[in-house]
């Protein structure tokens, strides 16, 4: 099993009312092909609710954003219920078993909690994801990944980095981190790198010194582009 990870993706459907308290804890597992694994889900209200689990699959763009669908065929994931009525402040846990067909693999199980709050005309449905990363044997190599642009914006404090994975491995980048000469660096937390994907990061800066370094960090290696620097965000080609 690899290691647990922060919150990823916490996507929530509302119907009218402000959100309860409820929990899917872990939200991101990652394991060595086959997962054996399972999540608590958690009623924090004074109410039951109902909590139907569904696996889908997912593709990221560029911007992070998460795109879900039907679970691919190829995945197979074994559920220990698909739904449970919680009481009142009653956590239930929910045991999984994966496999898939090729390597790597990701999915996400999304719980679905609905109930009716006291006094009011709509039920409260909203999901919350717990998410597996199914790897391959093989390692994510430097050699398959590349910045192929890293531009600082001087007028928007901000650096811009494009980011590609043009392997069919699926790497994680730990963190990323920007400095100067002075001052703390600007941090950004860790993401999956799926095979194939490009991804478009923007980085807050406040000094008034533009940074100097860029650090993208794996688990088995960091990659330290140079930076360009440019007075302004270049036109894209539809408003040149």
């Amino acid at each position: 099993m690899r290691h647990l990870f922060s919150l990823a993706f916490y996507f929530v459907i509302l119907s009218g009312v402000s959100m309860p308290a409820q929990t899917v804890q872990p939200t991101i597992m990652e394991y060595g092909s086959r997962a054996e694994g399972r999540f608590a889900v958690t009623n924090n209200t004074n109410d039951p609710m109902t909590v139907v689990m569904e696996p889908r699959s997912f593709s990221i763009a560029p911007d992070g954003r998460g795109t879900f669908r039907g679970l691919d065929p190829g995945i197979r994931v074994e559920l220990s219920t698909m739904s449970v009525r919680l009481q009142p402040l009653q956590t239930y846990w929910v045991f999984y078993k994966a496999s898939a067909e090729t390597y790597p693999a990701w999915f996400t199980i999304y719980s679905t909690f609905t109930g009716m709050r006291k006094g009011a005309a709509l039920n409260v449905r909203f999901q919350l994801p717990h998410t597996v990363y199914l790897y391959q044997k093989e390692a994510l190599t430097q050699g398959n990944v590349h910045v192929t642009a890293a531009r600082y914006i001087v007028q928007k404090h901000r650096l811009l980095v494009d980011l590609e994975n043009n392997g069919s491995a699926l790497g994680r980048v730990q963190d990323v981190q920007l400095s100067g000469p002075h001052g703390e660096p600007a941090m950004m937390a860790g993401f999956p790198l799926l095979p194939g994907l490009h991804r478009h990061l923007e980085i807050p800066w406040e000094s008034n010194e533009p940074p100097t370094t860029l650090k993208i960090r794996f688990e088995h290696f960091t990659l330290k582009p140079a930076l360009d620097y440019a007075v302004e965000e270049a036109a894209s080609a539809g408003n040149e």
